[in-house]
């Protein structure tokens, strides 16, 4: 999935980001892990603290007390601030969590919120996964990574959407 992800970027001239939590670096990881992903990877932070999620990518301290760090509105969040922050093209956000402690009764192992922001838009979706902690987070990267090359394949490319936006 990854080949194909770079290979879309790049030939659409796109540039991605991450801002990940529950998964760690496994976006960056698997990203950088195709050939020629430099051309279209700017880089990831994994804000695994409200307060890293606050100071490096900008998520809103009011956003984190009201609706927590595992939430749509803190994907969203994330997935906007880095975009912002490193000038992309496209923004991704995860958080969830992957177990196996750390779960609450509204919030289960395995529910990640993974959002992408782009020119003109951004959207969050609610997954379920199954599994063990490193399914939960491959489920997640797999699905943060289907979630960006649809967008990107619907995105204009040919110079920076970043700088219009």
């Amino acid at each position: 999935m990854e080949e194909e992800l770079v290979k879309t970027l790049c030939g659409k001239n796109l540039r991605i980001t991450a801002a990940e939590s529950c998964t760690g670096g496994l976006f960056a990881a698997k990203i950088t892990a195709a050939s020629g992903s430099s051309a279209c990877f700017d880089g990831s932070v994994v804000t695994y603290s409200n307060e890293q999620k606050e100071r490096l990518i900008g998520v809103k301290h009011e956003t984190l007390e009201n609706f927590g760090a595992v939430s749509y509105q803190t994907a969203l969040e994330m997935a906007q601030g880095v975009r912002k922050s490193f000038g992309a093209d496209i923004g991704i956000g995860i958080t969830g969590i992957a177990g196996p402690a750390g779960a609450t009764e509204n919030k289960p192992v395995g529910l990640v919120y993974i959002a992408i922001s782009f020119c003109g838009g951004a959207e969050a979706h609610k997954c379920n996964f199954g599994g063990d902690r490193q399914s939960v987070r491959e489920q997640a990267v797999s699905f943060a990574q289907k979630l960006a090359l649809h967008k990107a394949e619907k995105l204009c490319g040919s110079e920076s959407l970043a700088k219009n936006c």
